[in-house]
């Protein structure tokens, strides 16, 4: 794994891919902080922060989208089937070359709100904590662009679908403000929701009949609920599809100074998700 790690990174550096993604990400966020902190005197780094949400969703895909496609383009993905190390400590090492690149600028934002301080009032526990949940937001966001690459051997493709769904869910709380409140819609997003989740089922395991009963069993489930008690069915999509907001998580600190633990576990739960689909995907290739 260690190998693997090291063979990333050094490849990140060397297309210029991290440093360009490092030097952009730094850049704007100076431009933010001289105009925010330093020109207007205001005293929290962590607002600034809040600005900078932008460039990782166009850069984090930029650094995934080569990870795992284009080791399918050029074929050497069958070496890395057939190396004498388990496919997870592949994805993890992969992986983690992507969190240091991410982990750089990071550290270097830890010295912005000792700038503050130097020039007046500062609040420092806020504003490490931001940076250590803006880090975490970009583990999530390279969790989802790794999951993307390893789904297509086209890097563009994989570019555009993992910026594609960061855009979404840098906008989804305000898509969830367009979702119908009425019970009869959320039986049929729930049913949406089962297919959805039954379609990922039936593509990496190709059996038929589990999926098919899983599709029944679920909905017959969901239309029994609805007859006994459709209410629950009420604002059930706004608030179901509502702990999926991975930037409210953020933005309760960036503009409210409140630190929701119960959100840090869900960004964890999204890395370990998306690192454990990924490590599927490629499994399913290996055996197809």
């Amino acid at each position: 794994m260690l190998a693997i790690y090291k063979r990333e990174l050094k490849s990140y550096f060397q297309s210029m891919v991290g440093c360009v993604f490092i030097a952009f990400l730094i850049a704007y966020t100076g431009i933010y902080f001289m105009a925010y902190n330093m020109v207007s005197g205001y005293p929290y780094f962590s607002y600034t922060l809040s600005g900078s949400q932008l460039v990782f969703i166009v850069g984090i895909p930029l650094i995934t989208m080569r990870s795992f496609s284009e080791e399918r383009k050029n074929k050497t993905d069958q070496l890395l089937l057939t190396a004498p190390v388990s496919l997870a400590k592949i994805v993890i090492g992969k992986y983690l070359a992507m969190v240091t690149v991410i982990a750089i600028p990071n550290i270097i934002f830890c010295a912005f709100p000792l700038i503050i301080m130097s020039q007046g009032t500062a609040y420092l526990t806020i504003d490490y904590i931001s940076i250590g949940v803006f880090f975490l937001l970009g583990c999530v966001y390279a969790a989802i662009g790794m999951f993307m690459s390893s789904l297509t051997e086209s890097q563009m493709i994989a570019f555009i679908s993992s910026f594609g769904v960061l855009i979404v869910l840098y906008l989804w709380e305000a898509i969830l403000t367009m979702l119908p409140s009425s019970a009869v819609s959320g039986l049929i997003g729930v049913i949406i929701i089962l297919t959805v989740v039954v379609f990922y089922i039936w593509n990496m395991t190709g059996n038929v009949a589990i999926v098919g009963g899983l599709e029944i069993i679920g909905a017959a489930a969901a239309i029994i609920v609805y007859v006994v008690k459709s209410e629950m069915y009420e604002n059930l999509l706004t608030n179901l599809l509502g702990r999926l907001a991975l930037s409210s998580v953020f933005t309760d600190i960036t503009d409210n100074s409140i630190v929701d633990l119960t959100g840090i576990a869900l960004y964890l739960s999204f890395i370990a998700v998306f690192v454990f689909l990924t490590v599927q995907s490629i499994q399913k290739r290996r055996w197809s």
